[in-house]
């Protein structure tokens, strides 16, 4: 038996004694994935997850600067809206984890597809749903706050006064490679066995769209189903640093259907201005974070060789 076997053979035999399991990688253009029910079901819940998301922190962006105009050093403030995105997108995707995988963002999705976790024909389907989902959410807000939501920048991303456009396009692909990167790691079925105190039969449910999503969770703990009920909680704090750090920059955008909300609805030459950074620096940092966690943290460029 030669070095190369040899060494097949004590790879197999260590995955086989691994407590967690990777999922094989999608099909490129896996289309049987239209006839399934579920698929539509997990567009539906990224639709109204991403609705949910742009009301609630696009009305936290107007209120609060509606009661700063009306008197200083009230409302919320930059930690509240941050407090507001981080929050939200924690609680949306422990909502609707076992559903879609709670994406609410076509950079985490885009993430997922370089990462080798979603189909292509998922992924542009998951965009189109998030992107609608986040117009609506906006219109929202807009019917409702019509008056401050026109007069007070309509929550759009815009590149700061003081910043020039490369810098605010290299905070938007810092920011979102930290996000992008925070559910790579969560949800890396490796980290969970290493971290958790139960053996998980296979990898964690949630951002796992291989397998279609009718199935149930298999990870046991003591003979009962275990809600990953603390894997969103990165996820939401990792959104809420990164508003802290970008918000005097760009607003922060790391999230396209986000950006593109606010610019529809608001519809001004400042919001459509320099709209591309809030799309390219976003994919950009989404590709960087899954080459990363793939090539080097889970070392398949040193196994390739």
């Amino acid at each position: 038996m030669s070095e190369t076997d040899v060494a097949i053979k004590m790879e197999a035999e260590a995955a086989a004694k691994a407590p967690y399991r990777d999922a094989p990688p999608a099909l490129l253009l896996d289309t049987s994935e239209l006839k399934k029910w579920c698929l539509y079901r997990a567009l539906i819940a990224e639709f109204m997850a991403t609705l949910i998301f742009l009301y609630v922190s696009i009305a936290t962006v107007i209120g609060y600067k509606n009661q700063s105009m009306a008197e200083a050093c009230t409302g919320v403030g930059f930690l509240g809206v941050a407090w507001s995105f981080g929050a939200t997108i924690f609680i949306l995707v422990y909502c609707t984890s076992g559903i879609s995988g709670g994406h609410i963002n076509p950079a985490v999705t885009f993430g997922l597809f370089v990462g080798r976790k979603l189909s292509l024909v998922r992924t542009l389907l998951y965009i189109v749903a998030q992107c609608l989902g986040a117009i609506c959410g906006v219109g929202i807000v807009k019917g409702i706050m019509k008056h401050p939501y026109n007069s007070l920048g309509g929550g759009a991303n815009e590149v700061s006064t003081g910043y020039t456009i490369g810098g605010a396009l290299a905070a938007e692909i810092v920011g979102t490679f930290i996000l992008v990167y925070t559910v790579f790691s969560a949800t890396d079925p490796k980290h969970t066995a290493c971290d958790c105190p139960f053996v998980p039969v296979r990898a964690p449910r949630l951002l796992d769209f291989h397998a279609c999503s009718c199935y149930k969770c298999n990870v046991l703990i003591r003979g009962r189903a275990c809600v990953q009920v603390l894997l969103p909680l990165p996820i939401g704090f990792a959104v809420f640093v990164v508003h802290l750090a970008t918000i005097p920059i760009t607003g922060t955008g790391i999230n396209p259907a986000r950006s593109l909300g606010a610019a529809v609805l608001y519809n001004q030459h400042a919001a459509w201005k320099d709209h591309w950074i809030f799309w390219v620096g976003p994919l950009i940092g989404a590709t960087v974070a899954a080459l990363y966690h793939k090539l080097v943290l889970r070392g398949e460029a040193a196994r390739s060789r």
